[in-house]
């Protein structure tokens, strides 16, 4: 018998990303063992926050249309259904970018003192911005050189400083964001401005990181309830000049799982992951990207909610692993 009987899967966002947190949503929802709990399944987006599906112990799943979809109560995290009230006792956080990756639904869960998925509000805060956890992890692992912007700023004068201190190509990126939306690489100067402008689309602030050539490489971690373990690492080979959103969902990428990478590089990623994962204070499973070049290992970025689809990186690690993804979704909810 576990912990908790009713979960919330929580998914949609109020990102560019929502399709995509949609199908991880449904995904992961489906995987839930129903022999332990009663699954809802929620969607949010801007504020509304609706039931679409709910499925209890043992049954058939079933849904509420459109227009007729029960609306959560947030004042205590519960719906009604059919005149009966349901309190979550537990949330599985799936939604890509604001609220679910910035700490905003964890400080709204930690305030109601119902236990969720992922890392907490602090955490999550922190590593969902680019500029911001890099800086609070560069003295652990190599990073990128790097130089950041805030609309409003002075482009002009920002550019003049890239073309000086980094070298071509760099990536631009929106500090806050996933799934590569926003994100441009940059071989010549004069797109540069237009890159900029671009990312600030995503977001109020742009990070632009010198190029690295070399393998690119991904790593989850999460916390089994006694120690953090490292899953398999995957080398990611785009079809496009890097991993772009057509490469992650249109099929233009091979996701190569287990990497074919040394022991000892592949010793290095799970223990820098771990590492880091401990250094942020991550919860549930974290994914981390990285380029092997060179002159070592390079850190990119963590993905405090990583994708969840049946094609996605840490499903696929997990079954590498040789855990049931059931068993592996039991583990992180009995974990938190």
């Amino acid at each position: 018998m576990g912990k908790y009987n009713s979960i919330a899967v929580i998914y949609g966002s109020d990102s560019s990303e929502w399709e995509v947190s949609c199908r991880s949503g449904e995904f992961v929802a489906s995987a839930i063992d129903d022999r332990e709990y009663d699954v809802y399944e929620i969607f949010a987006r801007f504020g509304v926050w609706q039931l679409v599906s709910r499925r209890r112990k043992l049954s058939m799943r079933e849904t509420f249309p459109e227009g007729a979809r029960p609306e959560v109560d947030k004042t205590d995290f519960s719906v009604r259904i059919m005149g009966t009230k349901v309190k979550f006792d537990f949330a599985y956080i799936v939604q890509h970018g604001a609220p679910g990756e910035t700490g905003q639904m964890q400080g709204y869960l930690e305030m109601l003192g119902i236990p969720f998925s992922s890392c907490g509000s602090y955490s999550s805060m922190i590593s969902f911005n680019k500029y911001a956890c890099k800086s609070y992890v560069k003295d652990f692992v190599k990073c990128a050189p790097d130089l950041f912007v805030h609309r409003g700023d002075n482009l002009e004068a920002f550019c003049a400083e890239v073309c000086k201190k980094l070298q071509f190509p760099v990536f631009v990126k929106p500090t806050q964001g996933g799934s590569s939306f926003g994100v441009t690489r940059v071989a010549d100067p004069v797109d540069l401005a237009s890159a900029v402008q671009y990312a600030f689309t995503e977001g109020p602030m742009v990070i632009v990181e010198q190029g690295i050539t070399g393998r690119e490489l991904t790593c989850a971690a999460y916390f089994d309830g006694n120690s953090v373990k490292a899953l398999p690492p995957i080398e990611i080979v785009s079809e496009n000049e890097y991993f772009d959103y057509d490469a992650k969902y249109n099929g233009h990428s091979r996701e190569i799982c287990p990497a074919p990478i040394s022991q000892e590089l592949t010793d290095e990623l799970q223990s820098t992951t771990c590492k880091l994962y401990t250094l942020l204070e991550c919860k549930g499973v974290v994914r981390m990207d990285y380029i092997a070049a060179d002159d070592g290992l390079y850190f990119l970025e963590v993905n405090t909610i990583p994708g969840m689809t049946s094609a996605s990186l840490v499903p696929k690690m997990v079954r590498e692993a040789g855990i049931s993804f059931s068993d592996f979704l039991s583990q992180i909810i009995e974990s938190a």
